[in-house]
C-alpha cells in the first residue's frame, strides 16, 4: 500500500488530486482542519504528527500542497497580522510539509513533492502583496527543495495555476466574471489534476520542475 497525501484539500482541487490518485491505486489521505486528516498546516507539532500518524500505515509516497490564502488590498490598507497570516499558510505551511515529506522520503531514496502555485508564484500584481510574497516565497522553498533533493532520486514540482479554477466557490465569489466566460473558460479541477499525475509518473531522465496552467480564454 502507498499513501497520497494532499495537504489543503478541499472539494475543488483538493478533491480531483485525490480522485486522480486513487484511481491509480494509492490510498488518499485528504488533510484540512476540519477533513478525514485533520491537521493546521501552519503548526509544526501537527504536520509531524500528521505524517507520523500516515507513515504507521504505509509510506507517503507523494505530498501534494495545495493550501494557501488569497487577499487582496492595497499596500497602504494590508494589516501586516493579515500579511503573516496569508505567509504563514501560503508559505511557512508549505515549508513544513515540503521538510516533513523529505524526511520520511530520504532514507527510501524515492517520493514526489508537488507544490500548488499561483500567478502570483512569478509576477507582483497591485493589491497582491500578501499573496504574492507567500506565493512567490513558496515556489522558491520548491526551487531549493528540487535542487537538493532531486539527485536523491526525490521528484520536487511547482505548478503555476495561470488562470480561475472552476469551482463552486470560485462560480460564487466571482459570478459576473465567471458569466462571462466561455464553458471551458476555467481551469477544470480534473485537467489539473491529470497534470500532477504525470509530474509523478515522469521517468526521472527528463523531470519537470515546473509548468504553467492557464484556459485558453485567459490572458497570456
Amino acid at each position: 500500500m502507498k499513501i497520497a497525501l494532499i495537504g489543503g484539500a478541499g472539494e475543488g482541487l483538493g478533491a480531483a488530486l485525490g480522485r486522480r490518485f486513487a484511481a491509480e491505486g494509492f490510498e488518499v489521505a485528504l488533510c484540512s482542519r476540519t477533513g478525514p486528516e485533520k491537521a493546521d498546516l501552519r503548526n509544526e507539532g501537527e504536520v509531524i504528527a500528521l505524517f507520523d500518524r500516515l507513515e504507521a500505515r504505509a509510506p507517503v509516497e507523494v505530498a501534494v500542497f495545495n493550501a494557501g490564502a488569497n487577499f487582496r488590498a492595497s499596500i497602504l490598507d494590508t494589516p501586516a497580522e493579515m500579511f503573516e497570516k496569508v505567509w504563514r499558510l501560503g508559505c511557512y505551511a508549505g515549508f513544513l510539509f515540503g521538510r516533513e515529506a523529505a524526511r520520511r522520503m530520504m532514507p527510501r531514496g524515492r517520493g514526489t513533492i508537488l507544490f500548488t502555485g499561483a500567478t502570483a508564484s512569478v509576477r507582483g500584481s497591485a493589491q497582491f502583496a500578501a499573496f504574492a510574497a507567500a506565493k512567490g516565497g513558496l515556489r522558491q522553498v520548491a526551487q531549493s527543495m528540487a535542487r537538493e533533493l532531486g539527485p536523491k532520486n526525490i521528484h520536487v514540482a511547482h505548478v503555476v495555476i495561470d488562470g480561475m479554477i472552476d469551482n463552486r466557490r470560485t462560480r460564487e465569489r466571482m459570478a459576473e466574471r465567471a458569466g462571462e466566460l466561455p464553458a471551458d473558460g476555467m481551469l477544470a479541477t480534473d485537467a489539473i489534476a491529470e497534470l500532477f499525475w504525470q509530474f509523478h509518473a515522469q521517468p526521472r531522465s527528463a523531470w519537470t520542475f515546473e509548468a504553467d496552467l492557464r484556459p485558453w480564454a485567459e490572458k497570456f
